[in-house]
């Protein structure tokens, strides 16, 4: 049976692809339902399929294991040295004579070592009978008394002082031909000198907070009064006053610095517009006023060896008529080979008060009317190396030029005197300055210093700067032998001066219608020895102007020859 089915379905397959072209079409009636469509009112959700695994807890066992440590002390460590800081005594007193009676007195006491406070006095003494030959009248004394004391504190520091100075001379530097008429009242001087100074600083170490520092000055000087009654005004009386303030404060590796100064002086030679005897000697009254600020920016880099400081310096001089300066402020410093070469160069300038007591500081034998000029060094440059050759010995050389207006110089006077005092000229010059010093030290046994200097003025007015060297060589040195002996030696030599004279005479040249007179060379060597007998009392020999060099330090004012000074100290 299913074998006939099976080929009765291909008979009939056959028949079927057998017949083509032929179309059958077939039409109906009937019913179908279709279902009412609804909406579906569940919103559609992700199914997570991942599942969550229970977090376990394991509770941590208290175990407590006894343990026992042992400490070994140590004890401190002891250092053996023979060296010992030195015993300090409160007073040193220091006594003394020297030829054509020298007398030279000097009493010292001071605080011992403390961490807070110093305070001390001091009072010397030296005067001479004089001993320059050919000029009877060279007697001169200094006498100098100083008070002062200070507190240190970690956050500060506190500085006072109260000195008086008073210095006696006679303007010996007159000709020869003069002696007849001249006095010993008529050529005396005497400088009296009185002040007081105070400062304050602060010094914490915290960088978010800044320092700052002031300071006072009081001084009055004077010279002496007239040997006329009655004219007691007739003389220089000057008081000065200042007021210094400083404030820096430290960000990283830089320092801003502000700095506000104020310097007043008051210089008064008798009464404005009045005459004294002639219409030539008339009064002067100066009221020198400076004010300045000076803001500065340092900063050190590479471990702080490369400094670098800039800054600027506006001033404002109240001398006659007010007048404004800047001053630049620039420094670049390198340090190479752990110190060994220290490269530096620089921009500055400044103001200078000239003062009557700075200038009678320079050159004793100066007269009382002065009319003083300010100093302007309007742009100094400078460069220079310095550094460490070995552990004992260091050095430094260097250049500048510097353009100084109102350079102070010095020459004999031939209108109020008979030209043995020095009035006071006033030029603008370019002055080029060389200078080396080299020194060494070994310990406290053995020190030595030596400085070369050259300078090259170039003058507005003027043929030289009179009275100042050309060239100058210092050499200082000290040696302690055995702790017994100690030697100490002072060398100047200088070259190259030129004073002012008003006649033709011997070595005297005419240049630029001025008389120039060439000044001897200078050379001046101090020999000091001193025995210390014990540490408390010790004698003492001074060899002064030892090549016995009548040189003249300034012209017609030849200096004191050779001395020889001996006297004792003692400590207590």
């Amino acid at each position: 049976m299913r074998f006939f089915i099976l080929i009765s379905t291909l008979v009939f397959t056959a028949n079927i692809f057998a017949q083509g072209g032929i179309d059958h079409e077939v039409q109906a009636t009937g019913e179908r339902s279709v279902e009412t469509a609804f909406r579906m009112s569940l919103a559609p959700k992700i199914i997570d399929t991942s599942l969550q695994t229970p977090m376990v807890e394991y509770p941590l066992l208290s175990i407590k294991i006894e343990t026992d440590t042992d400490v070994d002390q140590i004890n401190p460590a002891k250092i053996k040295t023979t060296e010992k800081l030195p015993k300090l005594y409160n007073f040193y007193v220091k006594a003394g004579v020297g030829t054509e009676f020298m007398p030279l007195g000097e009493v010292y006491f001071d605080s011992k070592r403390s961490r807070k406070f110093a305070y001390g006095a001091h009072i010397k003494h030296l005067s001479s009978l004089g001993n320059i030959p050919d000029i009877p009248i060279n007697t001169f004394d200094r006498t100098k008394g100083l008070i002062y004391g200070g507190i240190r504190e970690r956050k500060y520091t506190l500085l006072g002082d109260l000195h008086y100075n008073n210095q006696g001379l006679h303007y010996y530097a007159y000709p020869s031909d003069t002696l007849s008429f001249l006095s010993k009242d008529s050529i005396a001087q005497r400088y009296s000198d009185f002040g007081m100074s105070g400062s304050f600083a602060s010094h914490r170490k915290d960088s978010a907070k800044v320092n700052f520092g002031i300071g006072m000055d009081y001084n009055n000087y004077t010279s002496k009064k007239p040997i006329i009654e009655g004219r007691d005004e007739w003389r220089a009386r000057e008081n000065y006053f200042g007021v210094s303030t400083k404030a820096w404060y430290k960000l990283r590796h830089e320092v801003y610095a502000a700095e506000f100064n104020v310097r007043y002086n008051g210089y008064k030679y008798g009464v404005d517009g009045d005459s004294l005897d002639n219409a030539l000697d008339t009064g002067i009254v100066l009221n020198n006023t400076i004010v300045n600020i000076k803001p500065t920016i340092t900063t050190q880099l590479k471990d702080d060896r490369f400094k670098a400081k800039i800054g600027l310096d506006i001033v404002f001089d109240g001398h006659n008529k007010t007048r404004a300066y800047i001053y630049p402020i620039a420094e670049l410093k390198y340090s190479m080979f752990n110190d060994i070469f220290i490269p530096y160069a620089g921009l500055r300038g400044g103001l200078k008060q000239n003062t009557f007591k700075s200038l009678t500081g320079e050159n004793e034998f100066l007269m009382a009317n002065v009319n003083m000029l300010n100093e302007s060094t309007g742009i100094d440059f400078y460069g220079g190396i310095k550094g460490t050759l070995s552990k004992r010995i260091n050095f430094n050389a260097g250049i500048s030029f510097a353009n100084v207006k109102n350079k102070a110089l010095f020459i004999n006077d031939t209108t109020y005197s008979v030209g043995n005092q020095f009035a006071v000229i006033f030029d603008t010059m370019n002055i080029t300055t060389i200078d080396g010093s080299i020194s060494y030290q070994l310990n406290e046994k053995l020190k030595i210093d030596g400085i070369g200097v050259f300078r090259s003025y170039e003058a507005r007015n003027n043929s030289y700067a009179w009275n100042l060297p050309q060239l100058q060589f210092i050499l200082r040195g000290s040696y302690n032998l055995l702790d017994k002996f100690i030697f100490n030696l002072d060398l100047n030599m200088e070259q190259g001066r030129k004073a002012l004279v008003y006649e033709d005479g011997e070595d005297v040249e005419l240049e630029n219608g001025q008389y120039i007179k060439t000044l001897n060379f200078i050379t001046d060597a101090n020999l000091g020895i001193e025995y210390r007998y014990n540490k408390r009392f010790s004698a003492f020999v001074q060899l002064n102007n030892i090549p016995s060099q009548r040189y003249m330090r300034w012209y017609n004012a030849p200096v004191h020859s050779f001395q020889v000074m001996g006297g004792v100290t003692y400590r207590f």
